[in-house]
């Protein structure tokens, strides 16, 4: 898919521009409206697709939880495997569309590896994630990034104090939810491991506050998200942090998606995830088989 109709659709995304805005200049770079209608099942993510891990697995077991932060409730959806052993604890961070069945899926994916999954909805700050990705998105906006770290934090400490936690607690977060995984490194020490897929970085200024090792995973044709590396490996370097960083030629943001067929790349997607289950097994213990 031409370039530009990629960097199109990701300043949509990210708020850049608004939907009749994105339509009306997809319609001018397709070539005409009807071609731009054809697009747009590639480019929006298609929840219906199979899951990687269905969501009655008959190896797992899963419910809605919410816990307590500084500005209320946060909801979530908690999953692992049915023998009641101690595993640790991948905390999943969303993008910015809120807490979909995409994102669920990828906890059942390290629920079935062996960990106890908590999906997070940081959306329930502001009502909760809504069925319609649109309006998902606008709510996203009205967030407080602040208060979504805040309850993160929070979210670690409920997570390493759960009935089934060994104590050891990792996050992983996409797009958005990569930026939290940074912000949150930050701003707990209680964070054993963080993983970051295409996420923007923290001040340098920050850096000192980290105490989690992390893996930063990013796509080669993402210029806003990538211009913020080498400050940031530098501030690493420098601070003696314990990181590791990749970038996947060829990928654009979101290619670890799979419900986004125009950015999606198997390859890469597949690779980052081998990586991340080695990271999380270093630096949290290897679970007992799901």
């Amino acid at each position: 898919m031409d370039q530009k109709i990629i960097d199109l659709y990701d300043r949509f995304t990210h708020g850049g521009i608004n939907r009749r805005e994105f339509l009306d200049r997809l319609a001018e770079v397709a070539g005409s409206g009807a071609a731009a209608m054809a697009l747009l099942p590639l480019l929006q993510n298609d929840y219906a697709r199979a899951a990687m891990v269905a969501p009655d697995d008959a190896r797992l077991v899963s419910e809605r939880l919410a816990y307590d932060s500084p500005k209320g409730k946060i909801n979530g959806y908690l999953v692992r495997p049915k023998a009641k052993d101690k595993r640790p604890v991948v905390l999943v961070i969303h993008e910015n569309r809120g807490l979909n069945p995409h994102l669920e899926d990828v906890a059942r994916r390290f629920a079935a590896e062996g960990y106890l999954a908590y999906a997070v909805d940081l959306l329930s700050l502001v009502g909760g994630t809504p069925a319609n990705e649109d309006a998902a998105r606008d709510l996203h906006t009205k967030m407080n990034q602040d208060d979504a770290v805040a309850a993160l934090v929070a979210g670690v400490s409920f997570l390493k104090q759960h009935a089934e936690s060994t104590g050891k607690v990792g996050a992983v977060g996409f797009c958005f939810g990569g930026l939290m995984i940074n912000r949150l490194a930050a701003s707990s020490p209680e964070l054993d491991a963080g993983v970051a897929y295409y996420g923007r970085q923290v001040p340098a200024a920050q850096v000192p506050n980290i105490k989690a090792a992390l893996l930063l995973h990013y796509a080669e044709k993402d210029d806003g998200v990538n211009a913020g590396i080498p400050a940031y490996e530098a501030a690493l370097k420098a601070n003696n942090k314990k990181f590791t960083m990749h970038t996947y030629p060829g990928t654009q943001h979101a290619f670890n998606n799979d419900t986004g067929a125009a950015r999606y790349n198997e390859a890469a997607a597949k690779l980052a995830w081998s990586r991340t289950v080695a990271f999380f097994k270093d630096n949290l213990g290897a679970p007992p088989k799901a």
